[in-house]
């Protein structure tokens, strides 16, 4: 039966109990040609109560049907995180890889990251008035990649301040061409250099904002992952928003230091938190295990790397060996990892 059928019986049912009700004080009853007792109409009022209730719990299912649908979950209170998708650079969902959600505090909410389309963003929207009517006051972006920022224009018009790294708004006035060049079928239909929105609040090292009655820590890194990183944790809960700074199943992708991802790393153990939600995976609930698999990858890059170069190996020999045992590790290592030493090589050959 489709969600139509149950939501057509729904409505009928709801009807027809209102009728019966009006009509429960009554001893006789005539529907439909037939003529019953107080007994029986009691029964079908139960019976009637018992079905409305049943389908109450449908609607109730069907109405939460695109919540489940857009893998949005309360990972603490008042802590919402979507799940991004696991896919190629090739996919249509591309604009869907990112970990994205808000905070909702007793004031208003703020919102980490945006995800990579107007679409993925306006289904962010959708939620967060789903699950609350308090303003949106804050849209804080965690660094420039496209999948966490692109979506930014569909809050262009609320009352939310953005906010991100001191960086970042110089970043995203430098990418914004290439934004729009291999990204503008995900800013909608009037696409300008206007559709990427850029911060207004910008951090230069640490930051309070307070949603009411919570208060959310912010703390921008030097070069790491990118060279706008913005951490984000919420002190109630203890929940720590790393962002890209962590990778979990999905390889690490490089764009900024590899000494300074690992430099970044080492600060995580100073923070007490419960809950770490990375960049892209799922979140954990314990810090050293939640980023020991990244942490490894890395450095083994970092010492791999430095060793080819001692022996005065070529940088195509380089990328060929390090790793080579990584690939059954980590999900889209084709896509990352050749990139990631690379890089790693570029920063390392004339330390």
């Amino acid at each position: 039966m489709t969600e139509s059928n149950y939501r057509y019986l729904f409505n009928y049912n709801k009807a027809f109990l209102q009728q019966v009700l009006r009509f429960k004080t009554m001893t006789l009853l005539k529907i439909s040609g037939f003529v019953i007792s107080k007994l029986q109409l009691t029964k079908i009022v139960f019976s009637a109560i018992l079905y409305f209730f049943m389908l109450f719990s449908m609607e109730h299912a069907f109405a939460s049907s695109e919540s489940k649908n857009f893998n949005l979950v309360e990972l603490a209170s008042g802590i919402y995180v979507h799940y991004g998708k696991h896919v190629s650079f090739e996919s249509p969902d591309l604009d869907d890889i990112a970990n994205i959600g808000f905070i909702v505090g007793d004031k208003c909410i703020a919102i980490i990251d945006t995800g990579g389309s107007v679409r993925i963003a306006q289904q962010l929207l959708s939620e967060i008035r789903r699950t609350s009517d308090k303003p949106v006051c804050y849209v804080i972006n965690t660094h420039i990649h496209f999948d966490h920022l692109l979506g930014n224009i569909v809050f262009k018009d609320t009352e939310a301040e953005f906010v991100g790294h001191q960086n970042l708004a110089d970043e995203i006035a430098a990418n914004r061409s290439f934004f729009i060049r291999e990204y503008g079928k995900n800013l909608g239909p009037q696409v300008s250099e206007d559709s990427i929105i850029g911060p207004d609040i910008l951090v230069e090292e640490k930051m309070v904002l307070d949603l009411g009655n919570r208060k959310l820590q912010l703390n921008a890194y030097g070069a790491a992952h990118s060279h706008t990183d913005l951490t984000v944790f919420d002190e109630k809960t203890k929940t720590l928003w790393l962002s890209d700074l962590l990778f979990k199943e999905r390889i690490p992708s490089l764009d900024g230091s590899l000494r300074g991802w690992l430099k970044s790393m080492d600060s995580f153990d100073r923070i007490d938190a419960e809950h770490i939600v990375p960049g892209h995976g799922p979140a954990s609930t314990k810090s050293k295990d939640g980023y020991a698999s990244q942490l490894q990858y890395l450095q083994l890059i970092l010492e791999e790397t430095r060793r080819g170069i001692s022996q005065g190996l070529f940088m195509e020999d380089i990328v060929e060996q390090v790793g080579v045992n990584e690939k059954k590790k980590w999900l889209l290592h084709e896509q990352h990892h050749k990139r990631n030493v690379t890089k790693a090589f570029s920063e390392l050959e004339w330390e």
